[in-house]
């Protein structure tokens, strides 16, 4: 091999020479130092090897090798420190929580952990203050628990924190949803004091503290949430806390943030109206807004923002107002939501001006008017959502121009006719709902077409025609299918039993389809988690292969309002079913129990004869247990006792039980609102050591053997808005010490053994004066009760004198809450008209009532009764009242019923 060779001038290769003296006084990157490489290997021993990406992630992390090239490492100057951690979206589990090794690596500037799983554990309480020149952290997504380190906020060089857990929200339906979280298991962290965590980090440009549980309760005041911001982190850029349980305003502080161009501050308790400075920051390009309780008229020029790129105010019920007239060509928006609002008024047509629009959310049923034909033009469009009770009209034809759409949804609107078969063409579409409108005619089969679709929602319109259940095989992605409360009638169809392939179908929502026998195809839906076959007319038994092949576990099981029989089943059913519904049935024998724990039971209305050995073991996590109108006879069991540690409702009305109350259902109600136990055979007497901290808000023992007095530590309940112990055998005097319940509306002491004046003096002393400040349904009939009635107590009866904000005529349904969803329960009440029993089975809510007939009352009717002008019933019948009718009673312009018969009344009629 030959080399050719140049000899080099001298000034060349002096100049040579002085570039390589520059470059040796120049600092070259230095080795990893030992201690550094020590301290990351020592984290990488704390992650499961055998878990996540954990091979690539540490392929590199070798000893002896220098830890400055480490993937994922990197080191800053000439000392050999670590100055950069990125493991981020590696899978890697650490079952023992961070391991404080990490904390010896001081020169970290940049650390981010996130999307890996830390089992749950609690951050080290020490450690994140030795990280001194820490400028970006991202623990998001690592399943840790427990309080926010307080070491977190002396980091005053940071500039992004992400503490935040993602979580992604899927509708299923209308009604029903399912919430993702990045993890199988979630842990929170919580925050005791935002003010606290933000005093330092004055140099802070993002924060991301989704789902953080952030403590409000601090000096600084709910609504100061944003001040603490404001005052603490001037140069904020991103406010992203969705899920932190903010409550109070948007306050005017945040107005200073000038650089603000992300606020996400959805799925918290925040009220008031939305700022219009909002529109005068001049960076702004997302507001997300959406579940919260803001209200009042949403500030127009907010629309006119020229840097929005997204809107969403969805799930605000109280905000309202009107979508421009005219929105501007120069407008960014790409998604714009006010669904689930009070918006009102027309779709205007310049909104095809939104060009760059990708998802327009118009879900409020106060719209109006004609759909534009201009929303045709928004090719870019992937969702389309449409609602409004005064929409005119039909399905447009131009919705088929918008062939980039994945989401279609009419809901809750006007719109009426068939559903067009050009849908079909909308090849891309993941969901179609279409419910609660008026559409009619027959399913067009050409939606088979859409193979895509993962969610078909036709529920509630007018739809008419045969459906085969087995013809939505061709729709190997859908998970939702829901035809309830059409006019269809709904059959499995050809090869239902058959190994064909089904989709993974988890919600089959099919009430009111007039479906005659248990669908088979449920034997191949094996991922199914909501069912719903409520309002048909299944007879016989529930098949024993459903118990066998459902048995991953439900959030719904519905199957009330049809003729079955039996269960089908051992009475301990082998799964896990969170909603289970099989009221108004014909099932007979021992109540069924989910082994694996619910937390709605309601087998109300049907024939069941007894309840199971133990099965208060199964009810640990049970928030509503609901037993009427059986034919459960003997003893409520003393186990119960074990599982009412959740429980919030108890009604096994209208049964045949004996025995006595068990003490534990109103002396450890610590949990329970609501007990009703009426209609059956019970006997002696209601426990009297009912405990501080008293959770009932009602209590029904109507229509049993009770004996003895009422108990006088029910003032203990403190939330007590409905006490019905009519029909009983109760000795006791009139209860004025019961005043002392701030909420009680509902009294009802008919037909027992009362006896003596209503404001007898020996009972009234002491300074309780009586006085039921919320009192709307007052029923002492049909005891032995004397005396004159008394003009001041009728005085004292301030919720039948006028309609407040506070009482909101709260003779209502009772509010029981379980994830945030609201339950509700109705009672019911019996009043006497005419000498018969009238049943009154609504909410109760406009019923204002007093009863004091069959008892011993003499003396003039009080004159003071004529100012209750909310009264709607009034029953003073078979008493020895005298004189006239006062003249009073003309100011009862609400009375429906008026029952003075059976007196000794004179005088006239006026």
């Amino acid at each position: 091999m030959r080399y050719a060779y140049h000899l080099m001038p001298p000034l060349a290769m002096l100049l040579i020479l002085g570039l390589a003296d520059h470059a040796s006084s120049t600092e070259a990157p230095a080795a990893c130092l030992p201690d550094q490489a020590s301290a990351l290997l020592q984290l990488k021993r704390s992650f499961n090897a055998t878990i996540g990406d954990y091979p690539a992630a540490f392929r590199s992390w070798v000893a002896g090798a220098d830890c400055c090239h480490w993937d994922g490492v990197r080191c800053g100057g000439a000392d050999g420190r670590v100055t950069s951690l990125d493991l981020s979206h590696r899978d890697l589990q650490a079952s023992s929580g961070l391991d404080d090794a990490l904390f010896s690596l001081t020169s970290l500037e940049y650390l981010d952990l996130s999307s890996n799983d830390f089992s749950k554990s609690k951050l080290p309480a020490t450690g994140f203050e030795k990280l001194t020149g820490l400028t970006h952290l991202d623990l998001s997504n690592t399943n840790f628990a427990g309080l926010v380190p307080a070491g977190i906020g002396r980091l005053t060089s940071l500039n992004y924190l992400d503490l935040s857990t993602t979580f992604f929200v899927e509708g299923l339906d209308d009604k029903y949803s399912i919430t993702y979280y990045y993890s199988d298991t979630m842990a929170q962290l919580s925050e005791p004091s935002l003010e606290t965590l933000l005093a330092n980090l004055t140099n802070l440009e993002e924060l991301r503290l989704g789902m953080v549980m952030v403590n409000m309760s601090s000096n600084y005041g709910t609504a100061r949430w944003c001040d603490a911001m404001a005052r603490s982190s001037p140069k904020l850029r991103v406010i992203s806390m969705p899920y932190c349980s903010l409550s109070g305003p948007i306050c005017h502080s945040l107005s200073a943030l000038r650089s603000l161009s992300v606020i996400e501050l959805h799925y918290n308790h925040l009220s008031g109206p939305v700022p219009e400075f909002l529109a005068a920051l001049p960076s702004l390009s997302v507001l997300q807004l959406s579940n919260n309780m803001f209200e009042g008229v949403f500030p127009p020029i907010i629309f006119q923002h020229e840097k929005l790129t997204t809107i969403n105010l969805t799930k605000n019920l109280g905000i309202s107002g009107n979508l421009p007239t005219s929105f501007s060509g120069d407008s960014s928006l790409q998604s714009l939501s006010v669904s689930n609002t009070n918006f009102s008024g027309t779709i205007p047509g310049s909104i095809s001006n939104l060009r760059s629009l990708k998802e327009l959310a118009l879900g409020a049923s106060g719209f109006s008017g004609v759909l534009p034909s201009s929303i045709g033009k928004l090719k870019s469009l992937s969702l389309l959502e449409v609602s409004g009770l005064e929409l005119v009209g039909s399905i447009p034809s131009w919705i088929s121009n918008l062939t980039s759409l994945t989401v279609l949804k009419f809901f809750s609107c006007g719109l009426s006719g068939p559903i067009p078969a050009s849908i079909g063409n909308l090849k891309k579409l993941t969901k179609l709902a279409l419910y609660n409108c008026h559409f009619s005619g027959v399913i067009a089969p050409q939606i088979l077409n859409l193979t895509h679709l993962q969610y078909l929602l036709l529920h509630s319109n007018n739809l008419v025609g045969t459906v085969e259940l087995s013809s939505y095989s061709k729709m190997q992605n859908l998970s939702a299918l829901n035809l309830s409360n059409n006019k269809l009638v709904v059959m499995d169809g050809e090869n239902s039993s058959s190994v064909v392939s089904y989709p993974n179908i988890i919600l089959l929502r099919l009430a009111s389809c007039s479906i005659s026998s248990f669908p088979n195809i449920l034997r191949h839906l094996h991922e199914i988690t909501f069912l719903d076959l409520s309002y048909n007319q299944i007879q016989g038994a529930i098949p024993q292969w459903a118990w066998k092949t459902l048995n991953l576990g439900f959030a719904l099981f519905n199957l009330s309002h049809n003729k079955f029989t039996s269960i089908g089943s051992h009475p301990l059913l082998p799964v896990y079913i969170e909603f289970f519904d099989l009221s108004f049935n014909n099932i007979e024998g021992v109540i069924p129990i989910p082994k694996e724990g619910s937390v709605t039971l309601d087998y109300s209305n049907n024939r069941f004869s007894s309840l199971p050995l133990n099965f208060s073991t199964y009810l640990t996590n049970t928030v509503l247990f609901k037993a009427s109108n059986n034919s459960i006879s003997g003893n409520i069991p003393p186990s119960i006792c074990d599982g009412i540690k959740s429980l919030q409702l108890i009604d096994l009305s209208n049964n045949n039980l004996t025995g006595l109350i068990p003490s534990c259902l109103m002396e450890d109600a610590d949990a329970l609102q609501v007990l009703s136990l009426k209609d059956n055979h019970l006997t002696g007497e209601l426990p009297d050591n009912i405990k501080e901290g008293c959770a009932l808000s009602a209590l029904d023992f109507s229509g049993n053997s009770i004996q003895g007095q009422l108990p006088r530590s029910l003032v203990a309940c403190r939330n007590l808005e409905i006490l019905d112990i009519g029909n009983n055998k109760i000795s006791d005097s009139f209860p004025c010490w019961m005043s002392k319940l701030p909420q009680l509306q509902v009294l009802v002491l008919k037909s027992n053994k009362f006896i003596g004046q209503i404001l007898d003096p020996s009972y009234t002393g002491g300074g309780n004066n009586c006085q039921f400040t919320k009192l709307q349904f007052a029923d002492m009939s049909s005891n032995n009760l004397s005396g004159t009635l008394p003009e001041e107590w009728f005085k004292m009866l301030k919720s039948m004198i006028m309609d407040t904000c506070d009482n909101d005529m709260l003779m209502r349904e009772q509010h029981l809450y379980y994830r945030g969803k609201m339950q509700s329960y109705q009672f019911t009440a019996g009043i006497s008209y005419k000498g018969s029993g009238l049943t009154i089975s609504k909410t109760l809510r406009t019923l204002v009532l007093i009863d004091v007939s069959n008892n011993a009352f003499h003396g003039r009717i009080p004159r003071s009764i004529g100012e209750l002008v909310l009264l709607r019933a009034l029953n003073m019948s078979h008493n020895a009242l005298t004189g006239p009718i006062p003249v009073q009673f003309a100011n009862l312009k609400q009375l429906e019923l008026l029952d003075l018969s059976s007196n000794e009344l004179s005088g006239e009629i006026l």
